[in-house]
């Protein structure tokens, strides 16, 4: 006989309304949404019940794998790091964003990525983690490894999506070279002229590898059923590229002009929960909240921060007028589902994974208190 699960007195937060009532949880889905219900079962004393997060894309990982210059740890112990973490900030399907394509910033090696990707696959086989796991390819198309490092995951179907980008000077992230240099010049502690040089040698990689590379990578996600979004877009050319590779996702537009454009064609607009939260880019680039309160944003992602996609979740609901709670949580929950063919996912309604995070709003501050999937607590 399968197992039930009840969760009573609960704000339940719908694809379009909230409701007060109970939840019925069995074999793993949801059963039964009963609005008004005075059910008895587990009290979730009046805290929302929302759908589990979905993160299209973290570079949180390689931080744990990586703490320090030269360190590495175990990639086993570093995904279960790394997992815990998402988990408990609500997130219960995570595609783990790993880099294709070297340069001279990287500390990790292609094996270093591939061992990272093998401790993923590893840990989901051998049933150790908390939430769902895949895998997102970050391909830098301006690195002469591209490639090279693109084929280490041939045959890999925990690859769900794969990004284009290309962080070379002079254009996307970086069109204003202040900014390049205060990212990069301190960061590699370069004289100005040592600076120059490696600008100049970046952005003749770009140009030498950056169209192939794409279109290379854009026949090869196509063919596998792999969804594609571009990164960065700044220009209407920018996105006009996009629609002819096959993008279906635009992340982290830089300019309204781009995301607007992106909108229009049908792509899924993301953007970072920490802009959301900062109220700007850290690279002086497009506001999320300017595109939210001009209806051009889609998908949030939790970057590099995981508790920033809950946290930008209740605060866009309170800030930007015309979004409801209901609307900003679908930005963390069915939107990425659907932009990745997750449908069975990301929303509170009968059938569907019983994926769910119950939250109490403290301070403004969500509080995370009990994480669900398919329908066994995991945190």
């Amino acid at each position: 006989m399968t197992a039930e699960t009840v969760l009573s007195n609960a704000r339940i937060v719908l694809a379009d309304e909230i409701v007060e009532g109970s939840l019925v949880l069995r074999g793993g889905f949801i059963a039964d949404v009963d609005a008004g219900s005075s059910r008895t079962g587990e009290d979730m004393g009046g805290d929302y019940v929302i759908p589990g997060l979905v993160e299209l894309h973290t570079d949180h990982l390689e931080g744990h794998y990586a703490p320090r210059p030269k360190v590495r740890w175990n990639p086993i112990a570093a995904v279960l790091a790394h997992d815990a973490q998402v988990a408990t900030a609500g997130i219960t399907t995570v595609l783990d964003a790993l880099r294709v394509g070297m340069d001279e910033d990287a500390d990790l090696t292609l094996a270093d990525i591939r061992k990272l990707a093998d401790a993923i696959e590893d840990s989901v086989a051998q049933d150790r983690l908390r939430a769902d796991h895949f895998l997102h390819l970050r391909c830098e198309v301006s690195a002469p490894d591209c490639l090279q490092a693109f084929a280490n995951f041939d045959g890999d179907e925990r690859v769900k999506l794969a990004s284009l980008m290309d962080h070379a000077p002079g254009q996307r992230q970086f069109v204003n070279l202040e900014t390049y240099a205060y990212y990069y010049q301190r960061k590699l502690k370069l004289t100005d002229r040592d600076f120059q040089k490696f600008c100049e040698k970046r952005m003749g990689e770009s140009a030498l590898n950056s169209r192939p590379n794409r279109v290379h990578i854009a026949a090869a996600c196509q063919e596998r059923g792999i969804v594609l979004a571009s990164h960065d877009d700044a220009t209407i050319g920018h996105v006009g590229e996009a629609i002819e590779q096959g993008v279906r996702v635009a992340e982290f537009p830089t300019t309204e002009e781009a995301a607007r454009a992106s909108k229009a064609a049908g792509l899924g607009v993301l953007m970072g929960a920490p802009n959301v939260m900062r109220g700007a880019s850290h690279s002086g680039n497009v506001s999320a909240r300017t595109l939210a309160s001009d209806g051009l944003l889609d998908i949030l992602s939790s970057d590099y921060i995981p508790f920033s996609l809950i946290q930008s979740a209740f605060f866009l609901g309170d800030v930007v007028e015309g979004i409801s709670l209901p609307q900003a949580v679908a930005m963390v929950s069915k939107n990425p589902a659907e932009a990745v063919g997750l449908n069975d996912r990301g929303i509170i309604e009968q059938g569907r994974r019983a994926d769910l995070v119950r939250v109490r709003v403290d301070d403004h501050v969500p509080v995370v208190r009990t994480v669900w999937r398919q329908g066994l607590r995991v945190a």
